[in-house]
């Protein structure tokens, strides 16, 4: 059992810090900006709430984070009041927001300072993986640091992997919103033009799922998505967030991502629709609306 802190409780936080105090069987303090949430978690799993990040984190083995971008990473970890004013030499910073590699880096070189380690481990699977403790994680940072890590991360990961060097775990997460993106843009464009062409979208995909064509988004959203239903997982306001990271990072190192950067914009067409909190599969909606 380790002394953890978990900061950000919201869709993916709340049960990402009940699999390490229920699953994990750690000794969790928890901090939320709105503290009622904190009080409820406790209520709900046990451990103790925090009035501060700083409080959170004091004395901790393990700090674990998970907000929203990169001003609120820098706020609860390099504030006045942050984790990292009372982070302790030999511990590890564990961080699980989507968030740029140049805060990865940023925080990997501040827990250097206080003796510390750090890791950029954002988090693939939506609200159900991490509800159901089946996240895959992607790591940056150093090996000896990941090895510790490892088995406290598990406990809400089906997948834990060791990307490379600080930075490289956001990277390859920009690189999985990418591949979202573009199956998510042609599972929507074909689910149209079947209703189109006045074929049976569930035997359609019943066939073309068994075949090259298979990929998740299928099997877990064309029925919803021929359904026009789009409550069922990561919204497109963070979807927009996060295509906006990866293609910043092209700009810096030179990849071509045409595909993404035109889903964006499909993408900012649903939210002008008033889709802002529909799930990612909602790029059919754009398609159906009435012209």
């Amino acid at each position: 059992m380790a002394k953890v802190a978990f900061i950000g409780l919201g869709v993916m936080g709340y049960p990402m810090a009940r699999h390490l105090a229920q699953r994990g069987g750690h000794d969790v303090t928890v901090y939320n900006r709105t503290s009622a949430k904190a009080a409820k978690w406790v209520a709900e799993h046990g451990g103790r709430h925090a009035a501060t990040p700083k409080a959170a984190a004091d004395g901790a083995d393990y700090v674990f984070t998970c907000v929203g971008n990169d001003n609120d990473l820098r706020e609860v970890t390099l504030g006045p009041d942050g984790a990292f004013a009372s982070l302790r030499s030999g511990s590890i910073y564990i961080d699980n927001t989507t968030a740029s590699a140049i805060v990865a880096r940023e925080l990997y070189e501040a827990a250097r300072a206080k003796e510390a380690a750090s890791l950029d481990a954002p988090v693939s699977g939506g609200q159900a993986g991490a509800e159901n403790g089946q996240l895959t994680v992607m790591v940056g940072g150093d090996a000896d640091a990941f090895e510790r890590a490892q088995p406290v991360i598990a406990s809400f990961a089906k997948m834990v992997g060791l990307m490379g060097p600080a930075g490289a775990g956001q990277l390859t997460k920009m690189v999985n919103q990418l591949c979202i993106a573009g199956v998510v843009q042609g599972l929507a464009e074909g689910i149209h033009f079947a209703k189109k062409a006045g074929l049976d979208v569930e035997k359609v995909v019943g066939v073309i799922s068994k075949g090259a064509a298979q990929s998740w988004q299928m099997e877990n959203r064309h029925k919803t998505m021929a359904a026009g239903q789009f409550e069922f997982g990561f919204a497109v306001d963070w979807m927009r967030k996060d295509l906006a990271i990866a293609l910043d990072e092209a700009r810096k190192n030179g990849a071509q991502l045409p595909l993404a950067a035109l889903v964006d914009q499909f993408y900012a067409e649903v939210q002008a629709m008033g889709g802002r909190r529909w799930d990612t599969s909602s790029l059919v909606a754009r398609l159906e609306r009435a012209r």
